[in-house]
């Protein structure tokens, strides 16, 4: 008999804990992004250029760590959402491709990117991040899904009328249709994985609009600094409170 022998991913294992911190740390992107671009007027190829950083600072630093570590981990989903935020939105208004445009170019780049990344390892599948190539498909996944999220999200609410609270109940509704499919539906858990990642992008996106936006473009006209501190200490607090493990993987 074959004894299964068990290795772990460099990610942290999907639990609802994972999505809530992720649906936080995407709406923190969304009002730090929009901080650095708007409220401290650095605009958006500035703002861009200084998460880029962050974020490839911290991806560089995940790549190295040789186990999971809750830190550096979210630090980089963090850094990567906020650089999503100001790289949709610099596309989107500077260069005037457009929301509609955006979302549709953002759409073939992360399409693009998982077909390479199964054809290249043969996986998709999250847990099986744990080396460095792995981590490098993974990490440049996140970035299109990111950046897709905010492009999909203000569409959503701008262009389709839906506005910020709209858009929010929309992204929400579907993520039910996720959840539905995973207890419900013999589905790939990759596929609704991918799916449910993408899709707690827009939602964030529309929910941190919707807490900074001006009651006349139908926000809450909320302070991006205050918004943007509460949403940080959450995910601090739920990373010091809660232990979050990696995933394992079978074979």
């Amino acid at each position: 008999m074959t004894s299964s022998k068990r290795t772990l991913s460099k990610v942290p294992e999907v639990t609802l804990l994972f999505w809530i911190i992720k649906i936080a740390a995407t709406t923190l992107g969304e009002t730090g992004g929009d901080m650095v671009t708007m409220s401290m007027k650095f605009g958006y190829l500035i703002g861009t250029g200084i998460f880029l950083v962050f974020f490839l600072a911290a991806v560089v630093a995940q790549i190295r760590s040789r186990t999971f570590h809750p830190v550096p981990y979210w630090l980089a989903i963090v850094a990567s959402t906020t650089v999503g935020t100001t790289m949709a939105d610099y596309a989107d208004r500077s260069l005037g491709i457009g929301y509609a445009g955006g979302t549709s170019l953002l759409f073939a780049l992360l399409i693009t990117s998982l077909f390479v990344w199964y054809r290249t390892l043969g996986s998709v599948a999250v847990d099986t991040v744990r080396s460095a190539k792995s981590e490098v498909f993974y990490w440049v996944t996140i970035m299109f899904s990111q950046t897709l999220g905010t492009a999909l999200g203000d569409w959503m609410a701008s262009t389709a009328g839906f506005g910020f609270s709209g858009a929010a109940i929309v992204f929400a509704v579907l993520l039910g249709v996720v959840l539905a499919a995973y207890f419900w539906t013999n589905i790939s858990r990759t596929t609704l994985f991918w799916a449910a990642f993408i899709l707690t992008r827009p939602l964030g996106a529309a929910v941190g609009d919707f807490l900074d936006k001006p009651l006349h473009d139908g926000g809450l006209a909320l302070s991006r600094y205050s918004a943007s501190a509460v949403l940080l200490l959450f995910i601090i607090g739920c990373l010091l409170i809660f232990r979050q493990r990696p995933a394992k993987i079978v074979h």
